[in-house]
């Protein structure tokens, strides 16, 4: 079948295809013999009740620089796309918010991927708090007091923004640390929204282990590894990553999380696990599916197409 897909992602003459997930959905879709097109969010309007936006022709290559191939812009209405990719990268702010409810108004009549309404109501380290069996003691506040009752049970934590990416602004706080009163100031001032604080777990320095699960299947995965000296295991931070397979306590977890993803729409999401424990379901723009084919597992975005065609087909 050949689909009209657009894709709305952050500026595509400034990724770097080596490791860039949606890239790989974009060569895939493309060897499928799918039309592509590209906008930045920016140009996502609504007028009269009608979404519309000005996208432009796009082809892709796998050479870095050469990677895109851009059309003259063109005004259309973003019903008669069959799929949008929705791969703009967080922050989870107003804006990605907004256009979560642009989008929800021509789905399912265009399959959106993710579904933008669950997207929306899914952030990611509070939507994972819905399994708490799975999770690490955590703890969501900005309340003084109720953070230092939970550090005085737990010892070390990790405190980190509700709404961060990226790893930016993850902090372990010792158990007797005397920076806690100048980090909660800190964050006070920064961040207006409540912060994650969780039971510190020193086996991250073995690693942080993305898994994909497309369609609610657990499909690959890549064990990430800090940095000397870093507790974050995240790429743009430093971190390397390894192959690994599946541990009988993630195969439980990626099957008690699996029916909600796959009923939510969910087709493409990528979770954390550190030492058997699930820290955060990432619904908005997850990676790691280049990485995972290039250390020699399965290529994840057949596995992703083969879902969205599926149910364009149902």
């Amino acid at each position: 079948m050949s689909l009209k897909v657009a894709v709305q992602m952050d500026p595509i003459e400034a990724i770097k295809v080596a490791g860039d997930t949606t890239f790989s959905l974009l060569l895939e879709a493309q060897e499928r013999g799918h039309e592509l097109f590209f906008y930045t969010p920016d140009r996502l309007s609504m007028r009269d009740g009608a979404v519309i936006a000005s996208v432009q022709p796009l082809g892709v290559k796998d050479v870095q620089g050469e990677h895109a191939r851009l059309g003259e812009s063109m005004r259309v209405d973003m019903r008669g796309f069959d799929v949008v990719l929705m791969r703009q990268d967080p922050p989870f702010d107003l804006a990605y918010i907004t256009a979560t409810h642009l989008l929800e108004r021509i789905h399912p009549h265009t399959l959106v991927v993710n579904d933008p309404a669950h997207v929306r109501n899914a952030p990611e380290k509070i939507f994972v708090t819905q399994f708490p069996q799975l999770m690490p003691p955590t703890l969501i506040s900005r309340d003084k007091a109720e953070i230092e009752d939970f550090r005085k049970e737990h010892g070390a934590v990790v405190m980190k923004p509700l709404h961060g990416h990226g790893g930016a602004a993850v902090l372990r706080i010792l158990s007797d640390d005397p920076n806690f009163g100048s980090i909660f100031d800190l964050f006070s001032v920064t961040f207006r929204e409540p912060w994650v604080i969780q039971r510190f777990l020193p086996k991250v320095s073995e690693g942080d282990k993305r898994i994909i699960l497309v369609d609610g299947e657990a499909r690959g995965a890549i064990n990430r590894v800090p940095a000397p000296g870093d507790i974050r295991s995240n790429m743009v931070r430093g971190g390397a990553a390894a192959p690994t397979d599946f541990t009988p306590r993630e195969r439980e977890i990626c099957e008690t999380i699996g029916p909600q993803l796959q009923a939510m729409g969910m087709i493409l999401v990528g979770i954390d696990v550190i030492d058997g424990f699930l820290t955060e379901i990432n619904v908005t723009s997850p990676t790691g599916v280049r990485a995972i084919k290039r250390l020699g597992g399965p290529d994840l975005a057949v596995d992703v197409w083969d879902a969205i065609e599926a149910k364009r087909r149902a």
